[in-house]
């Protein structure tokens, strides 16, 4: 069997400590199980900023696992990842062209890391190894490591949607992107959104040929497109959340939420997750259905991230308002109707607070996948089941469209649908939740992994024929059917809080 090497912006390695690392969990853990049965490397940055990295990777070993990490200059952060990765490209693929910063000396650097990473993976390689290239961080691996001699096969996968053409040409050097992860042998992405998306891109700005539906052809290559949405371990991580719900965190939220509902959101601190709206949402409600003031209360953890990143920094100002606003509107001595946590929070304790929620809130603006939400519904008692109010514009809409989705740029909808779901009767949540846990259950998260290093040792032994497996069996029929409002059941005109 072909050693697998995972190459991503971040590592997580054994030593790491922390709350970050004490979250570890979904694909983290999918990577590591994956490289441990299959022998193989994990190679990255370390996270660590130092005033002159060596250019020779660090090598940690644990079990069939090589942890292989290099530390980047401060200058190389700035550019790379906080300028360019983050400041450029995730806003641009989250449809937010306002929050772009564009710095050609940050694209410059973006350029200089990816080949710096190139330059310490080669000595690791061997000739039978598949490599497997992660995020927006490294669109350019891929032709660096052609470059460099590189023949293994190759795949890339995309975690954050992927753009429409306009919007990814309004970046300058786009034309390099699209030929940098075109040397991939296989491109994977979330949705079959974002395959169209992609397509279309590698044709009209990569200078690529369609030869058939999914098959590009450059000068010098064949790439294979195809959507592999990734998923998560359903049946361990319901039993987590039933361990979860006992555990002393989640007695002691049950306690503070005598006679209420909780809403629940989990996210990072990041605009393109719908927060402000979320919680605008939040207090409509309270102003126009009195009824619910005492009766409900929204817990959001928003755990900080890229603070270096002004964006990011005005979101939370912004959110921390909002939630002050509506706590000094409507609390009461004895309730308070926001409770925001900006802070990792760890993984079972999460599952916990899912499993107890009356309502989950998935309203990004834009999201590739969104795990959050499958985990939510994971966490639900099968008896008694909260209510996913979940965005169109997540890649889960895709699978999980028996959820209730919604549009989060309506604040009027999703007013309305935070109500309905509040007020669903528990047939009603039965059987929706039942129709979410059966579609989760039928592909994993190691299924996911395993599909996709299938279908690239297919694309790189026979370039020529067509992709004969992919992870997405049941996507052909998510698109049409995605319902574009709020809730598509007959709700009762009242209703009682849980």
């Amino acid at each position: 069997m072909s050693r697998t090497i995972v190459v991503s912006n971040r590592v997580p390695t054994p030593s790491r400590s922390g709350p970050e690392q004490a979250q570890a969990g979904g694909l983290a853990v999918v990577m590591r199980d994956t490289l441990d049965a299959r022998g193989g490397i994990w190679f990255g940055w370390s996270g660590e900023v130092v005033a002159s990295p060596r250019s020779a990777p660090r090598l940690v070993q644990k079990g069939n696992v090589t942890f292989a990490t290099i530390d980047l200059s401060r200058e190389e952060h700035a550019g790379y990842y906080s300028g360019f990765a983050n400041g450029v490209l995730w806003p641009l693929m989250h449809l937010m062209p306002h929050l772009v910063q564009y710095r050609r000396q940050d694209a410059e650097t973006y350029q200089r890391v990816n080949a710096r990473m190139a330059d310490a993976l080669m000595p690791l390689l061997q000739p039978d190894d598949l490599i497997w290239i992660q995020d927006y961080h490294l669109l350019l691996l891929p032709a660096e490591l052609r470059a460099r001699g590189v023949r293994n096969p190759i795949g890339f996968f995309l975690h954050i949607p992927f753009p429409a053409t306009d919007m990814l040409s309004t970046v300058p050097g786009a034309d390099r992107l699209m030929r940098g992860v075109l040397a991939a042998d296989l491109i994977g992405l979330q949705t079959t959104r974002d395959v169209s998306n992609f397509l279309s891109a590698a044709c009209q700005i990569g200078q690529a040929r369609q030869l058939e539906p999914g098959v590009l052809r450059t000068d010098r290559r064949m790439a294979r497109v195809a959507a592999f949405p990734v998923e998560i371990e359903p049946q361990p991580f319901a039993t987590l959340a039933a361990k979860a719900v006992n555990a002393d965190p989640a007695r002691r939220m049950k306690t503070s939420l005598i006679g209420q509902s909780l809403i629940l959101g989990v996210d990072r601190l990041d605009p393109a997750k719908g927060l402000a709206e979320r919680l605008e949402a939040f207090g409509r409600l309270l102003e126009r259905q009195p009824e619910w003031r005492g009766r409900a209360s929204m817990l959001q953890i928003a755990a900080a991230s890229r603070q270096e990143v002004s964006a990011y920094r005005d979101l939370r100002r912004e959110i921390e308002a909002i939630a002050g606003r509506i706590n000094a509107a409507y609390g009461e001595p004895d309730w308070t109707p926001v409770r925001l946590v900006t802070r990792a929070v760890k993984r079972d304790t999460i599952a916990g607070y899912m499993r107890m929620a009356r309502v989950g809130l998935v309203t990004s603006l834009r999201d590739g996948m969104n795990v959050v939400a499958k985990e939510f519904v994971a966490a639900q008692d099968p008896a008694d089941p909260g209510v996913l109010v979940l965005s169109r514009f997540a890649g889960a809409a895709e699978q999980l469209f028996d959820a209730i989705l919604v549009n989060p740029n309506d604040p009027e909808a999703l007013t309305d649908v935070l109500d309905a779901a509040l007020r669903m009767d528990l047939a009603t949540r039965k059987q929706h939740w039942q129709k979410l846990w059966q579609r989760l259950q039928r592909r994993s998260a190691h299924e996911w992994g395993a599909d996709f290093l299938v279908a690239l040792e297919e694309a790189g032994t026979d370039r020529a024929a067509p992709l004969r497996r992919h992870a997405a069996p049941d996507l052909e029929i998510a698109a049409p059917t995605l319902r574009l409002a709020g809730p598509p059941m007959t709700l009762p005109a009242s209703g009682r809080p849980h």
